[in-house]
């Protein structure tokens, strides 16, 4: 299911330029309505369901409603963002409320970096990036060897 923005707990931000579920979106679904100042999914066909906007939303005004095989029995999941970690809520239709808490990572925003390890290795070579020349043969075509 799509995510949805509850309109009365939406407060656009605060009437800043973007809101956090519009920085956040890999999709570029969410905008800001110039008139009511709230938010919206423009293409809730197009959501990928990745709860990125529901974890930002400061007023918590975004919601996901999970498929069974995540969240069963038709309930609600609510993220709720921390400085370490996130706490998960699930509210099931019949009113039993569980929380789930995750750690966050670490590292600061843009600082990690998944190539820092790739420095400097051959990217013409044959070898794949995280293996070692001496540690693989490379066989040759049959033709090549005399």
């Amino acid at each position: 299911m799509p995510s949805f923005v509850i309109q009365e707990k939406c407060d656009g931000c605060k009437g800043g330029e973007k809101t956090a579920c519009m920085y956040i979106c890999p999709n570029d679904l969410m905008v800001l309505d110039p008139v009511a100042m709230k938010a919206y999914n423009q293409e809730p066909d197009q959501c990928w369901e990745c709860f990125s906007c529901v974890k930002i939303c400061p007023t918590q005004a975004i919601e996901v409603r999970g498929y069974a095989d995540f969240v069963p029995l038709g309930s609600s999941i609510m993220p709720m963002l921390g400085t370490e970690d996130i706490m998960w809520t699930c509210k099931f239709r019949n009113g039993l409320i569980k929380r789930f808490k995750f750690p966050i990572r670490t590292t600061p925003e843009g600082a990690a970096n998944a190539y820092e390890s790739l420095k400097g290795k051959d990217l013409e070579s044959p070898l794949l990036a995280t293996e070692e020349a001496e540690n693989r043969a490379i066989p040759r075509p049959k033709e090549l060897v005399k």
